[in-house]
C-alpha cells in the first residue's frame, strides 16, 4: 500500500503545483471539464480534499449533509486548497487509513479504492488546470502509467464523470491514452 500512497503524494504534488500558478485574472478561465472555469474545478478538487478526513474518520454522506457544498474557496482560494490538501494528505497517511471501510456516496468502499479516486482524480485535473492556464501539461510519468493500468480495470464508462473515449494514434504516449480515455482530447 506504500506505494498507492506514494502515488497520491504524486498526484496531488501535480495538482498543488498548478494551483500556485494560478493568477487573480485566471479564475474564469475556461478548462476541459464541461461548464467549470478555473475556479470551478479548483473547489471541486479542494472540496474533496475535505472530505477526506471526515470519511476516513468514519463519518457517513448523510452525516456530513451539505455543509461542504458550494464554494468552499473563499476569499483566499489557494490558501484555502493548501490548507485542506494538507489536512487531507495527513488522514491518508496515519498508520490505519488504507484499512478502514468509508462510506462513500454509492455505498461503503474499501479506503484503499476511495484512494485510487482520488489519485485518478488529482491527476486528470492536473492535466485540465495545466490546460486551461496555459501552463506544462506534463505529468509524471510514472504516475500516469499506474493511474491509467488502474483506469483500465475499472468499469467507467462514459457518464457524469467523463466522456466517451477520444480516439488517439497508435503512437500516441502515454499520458495521452490516459487522457483521451476520460473524454479528453490531448
Amino acid at each position: 500500500m506504500a506505494h498507492l500512497t506514494e502515488l497520491h503524494g504524486t498526484a496531488m504534488g501535480e495538482f498543488d503545483r498548478r494551483v500556485r500558478e494560478v493568477k487573480l485574472t485566471d479564475w474564469a478561465l475556461p478548462t476541459p471539464c464541461a461548464d467549470w472555469d478555473v475556479h470551478d474545478l479548483v473547489n471541486h478538487l479542494t472540496t474533496e480534499q475535505l472530505w477526506v478526513p471526515l470519511l476516513l474518520g468514519g463519518a457517513r454522506v448523510e452525516e456530513v449533509g451539505d455543509r461542504l457544498d458550494g464554494d468552499n474557496l473563499g476569499e483566499e482560494p489557494i490558501t484555502t486548497w493548501e490548507v485542506a490538501s494538507r489536512e487531507a494528505r495527513t488522514a491518508w497517511l496515519a498508520p490505519s487509513s488504507l484499512e478502514s471501510t468509508v462510506h462513500l456516496s454509492f455505498g461503503d468502499a474499501p479506503a484503499e479504492l476511495y484512494l485510487w479516486q482520488m489519485t485518478f482524480d488529482l491527476t486528470v485535473h492536473a492535466w485540465d488546470l495545466a490546460r486551461a492556464l496555459g501552463t506544462d501539461e506534463r505529468l509524471d510519468p510514472d504516475l500516469v502509467k499506474e493511474v491509467h493500468a488502474w483506469l483500465s480495470d475499472q468499469d467507467l464508462g462514459p457518464g457524469p464523470m467523463f466522456g466517451a473515449p477520444v480516439e488517439v494514434g497508435p503512437d500516441a504516449s502515454p499520458q495521452d491514452r490516459l487522457i483521451a480515455r476520460t473524454g479528453r482530447t490531448p
